[in-house]
């Protein structure tokens, strides 16, 4: 009989699980991580809504960070470098979330909300609707039509769109990958250490 401690295990080695996916996510993947390290300007092409926070403002974003696991990619409203959205491979489809930090870097409090892949999209297109997490923080944030929210992310040769759709509301927002621009500095939260 053999008796395994702690410090047997420890010794062991423990082989990591493969992080599993399917062709057309990771192509989709793979087609925004070949512009990794690049920015480029975009510009709202709809917007249904009564705001104006994207009004006249230069919209950058910037392929800042690239694993073989997530993306980063910080959206750059003007001067507000609040945003940035996280594509993930999960081992069961894409996840994207949009980290929303202050300019101090703490968290805001509508922060890490977003969805999951529920099926295998294209290589081009890609789906996320709202996650449960999404869903109960946008109750408890009294905005509950939310819990609809559909995110979608786009990716051509000459182009990549980020686009939200619900029942009565659709923004998007499109960006010229023909034209790489200065990447901007690190988002709130980050650091370009």
């Amino acid at each position: 009989m053999t008796l395994i401690t702690s410090s047997t295990m420890a010794t062991e080695n423990i082989a990591e699980a493969p992080l599993v996916s399917i062709t057309s996510q990771d192509a989709f993947f793979d087609a925004i991580k070949q512009h990794c390290g690049k920015a480029f300007a975009g510009k709202v092409t709809v917007d249904n809504s009564d705001s104006d926070a994207f009004a006249n403002k230069p919209l950058i974003m910037h392929v800042r960070k690239c694993s073989d696991s997530q993306l980063q990619i910080p959206f750059h409203v003007g001067d507000d470098s609040s945003r940035t959205w996280l594509v993930t491979k999960t081992g069961s489809g894409l996840s994207l979330k949009h980290d929303h930090r202050h300019k101090d870097g703490s968290n805001d409090a509508l922060t890490m909300y977003g969805g999951h892949s529920q099926d295998a999209g294209w290589p081009q297109v890609q789906s996320f609707p709202a996650d449960q997490y999404s869903k109960e923080m946008f109750v408890a944030q009294g905005i509950p039509q939310s819990n609809d929210n559909i995110w979608q992310m786009f990716i051509y040769p000459e182009s990549f769109s980020y686009r939200l759709i619900r029942h009565g509301r659709e923004f998007r927002v499109d960006f010229d990958l023909n034209k790489p621009v200065t990447p901007p500095s690190a988002p709130w939260g980050y650091s370009d250490k």
